[in-house]
């Protein structure tokens, strides 16, 4: 695994650096994923569902092979481990400690690319890493957040000139039953294609495209997605 530090631009506008990994905040981090982190893996069809989004993907980018990528928000990573034969550098941030444990562990025995680097990262409440990249991935991630808009400007922010992001999440689910198992849900029950498209546009991203995506099949169901790119200029 590599570690060190990762130099962060502070509110001011001054850099500080901050450890790769600091100190968990549960104030930050509900338990939910924690729990789940150990067996995350393991839930029917994970894996499949994973390496499905990382097709869409790459079906939807014109990847060169050498990008710098950053997953946010991800998980296990297992949708960075379907794409990596298609980019360079993978780095793979979330803000579950059971996650984050989970991904380590998988650089260390030789699950993940070796180089991979895995940080602790909340764009709701951090300041936006000073390092860029070429691709940003979020998937099923974004519908979790209280205030999206605040988190795609600064996604925009981490990506280089020209630099994509590739964003699937939930269509709307008007009766919430997505999450229906889930307690103390404060997010999003799925989002407006049209609203997310100007999100990402008063963000600052241009050559928004929004797709469908790749269905998450549930006990109850499959739940329709939305897989949305979008450039920095």
């Amino acid at each position: 695994m590599v570690t060190g530090n990762l130099t962060r631009r502070a509110p001011t506008g001054q850099e500080t650096s901050v450890p790769e990994h600091p100190h968990h905040d549960p104030a930050h981090h509900g338990s939910h994923f924690d729990d789940r982190a150990a067996t995350w893996d393991g839930t029917p069809g994970k894996r499949e569902e994973a390496a499905a989004v990382a097709g869409a993907v790459v079906d939807a980018l014109d990847l060169r092979g050498d990008e710098r990528l950053l997953e946010y928000g991800a998980g296990t990573g297992l949708v960075a481990a379907a794409l990596a034969d298609h980019v360079g550098r993978v780095t793979l941030a979330d803000a579950s400690a059971g996650m984050l444990a989970v991904m380590r562990a998988k650089v260390a025995e030789g699950d993940l690319p070796a180089g991979t680097r895995v940080l602790e990262l909340d764009l709701a409440h951090d300041a936006v890493p000073c390092e860029r990249f070429d691709v940003v991935v979020c998937s099923l991630v974004l519908h979790h957040l209280v205030e999206v808009p605040p988190v795609l400007g600064a996604l925009h922010d981490l990506l280089a000139e020209g630099g994509h992001l590739a964003v699937l999440d939930l269509d709307t689910d008007p009766d919430g039953s997505f999450h229906a198992q889930v307690d103390d849900f404060h997010g999003h029950d799925g989002f407006d294609r049209e609203q997310f498209s100007l999100w990402l546009a008063d963000a600052g991203f241009e050559r928004v495209t929004v797709v469908d995506g790749v269905a998450v099949t549930k006990p109850d169901g499959d739940y329709p997605t939305f897989l949305a790119t979008a450039r920095r200029a």
